[in-house]
């Protein structure tokens, strides 16, 4: 066990490096560079070429990116991740401020979507064929084939244009004035939406795969020798089938570590959610090199570290593999 993890370890060294660096050329072979955004964002200031000169030297976009990058992860080993160039401030602390209101909606999402998933797969199973499973399948499917974006505006419209129930953004305006309890509710309030949109489809994609897996296990041997000693139906699909198609089950739950993280850019943004998703898609537009960086170094982290859990798991949830 201990020489496979050091091993993925070294395994998942080398592939940051090459993802960072392969990241940090894409992203300094962008068109505009942050000085020139900066421009753009306030025409009424225009810059000298000296100005422009002197801020280049200053962010260091004077240099190659080869050599620029290597700069960089000199000071990222040292833990030193640079300063946001569009928010005056270390990246940890952008990135910081932003994790807080991604976790609410991904981990709430998450706990929500296995919460429902499982029985609502296992009930497919169970009442297979019958017209409760059936109207259940095409309810899956129907939240399956919806796009995200196209589910978020259509709720604004309804909950918020029109009904005027569920605001956009993470607080109202009058959070700060509220109790401990009433700012409980307004957080709550404003959640409700994006943890839809963040859930639904997730949930659809994640019942059908516990049906399917389960539909192949149900199908061996010793499933059938189970049902001809009498063992009853709701214990041979919880102890002996359900158990088996936790491998696959497993593989999911480990890749679904840096989406807790990561958020959502089109979900944040439509729903006006100051979360990572929302800093990703500002940091580039503002070509803001530090943030993105430092973001594609910790979702990197985040996938690599989610695999090794889910290989770790395999051991656990199946003995009969064997971790070399």
């Amino acid at each position: 066990m201990g020489t496979y993890i050091l091993r993925r370890l070294l395994i998942g060294i080398l592939t940051l490096f090459l993802i960072t660096l392969i990241v940090y050329g894409l992203i300094r072979n962008m068109p505009g560079t942050p000085v020139t955004q900066m421009e753009l964002a306030d025409p009424s200031r225009a810059m000298s070429p000296e100005d422009m000169e002197m801020l280049n030297r200053i962010y260091g976009l004077d240099k190659p990116w080869y050599q620029a990058y290597f700069i960089w992860l000199g000071k990222a080993l040292c833990g030193d991740f640079g300063d946001s160039f569009s928010e005056k401030a270390p990246v940890s602390t952008v990135i910081g401020r932003r994790i807080g209101p991604t976790l609410l909606l991904s981990v709430t999402s998450l706990l929500l979507t296995y919460f429902l998933a499982i029985p609502m797969g296992l009930f497919s199973v169970v009442k297979k064929g019958k017209l409760s499973e059936k109207l259940l399948s095409v309810i899956l499917y129907i939240l399956y084939s919806v796009p995200g974006f196209v589910a978020g505006i259509g709720l604004l419209i309804i909950f918020y244009q029109y009904l005027n129930w569920l605001p956009p953004g993470l607080h109202s305006s009058n959070y700060d004035s509220l109790s401990f309890f009433g700012k409980c509710l307004d957080t709550g309030r404003h959640m409700i939406l994006p943890v839809i949109c963040y859930t639904y489809a997730s949930l659809a994609y994640l019942s059908r795969f516990i049906k399917a897996n389960m539909e192949e296990v149900i199908r061996q041997d010793y499933i059938r020798t189970a049902r001809a000693k009498g063992v009853a139906p709701r214990n041979i699909v919880l102890n002996h089938a359900f158990r088996n198609t936790l491998i696959p089950f497993v593989t999911l739950l480990g890749l679904s570590l840096p989406g807790l993280l990561g958020g959502s850019v089109i979900i944040e943004q439509i729903f006006n959610w100051p979360g990572m998703g929302q800093a990703f898609f500002q940091s580039i537009s503002n070509r803001d090199y530090p943030v993105i960086m430092g973001m594609i170094l910790m979702f990197s982290c985040l996938t690599l570290l989610g695999q090794l859990i889910a290989d770790i798991l395999y051991a656990v949830v199946d003995p009969r593999v064997a971790l070399k």
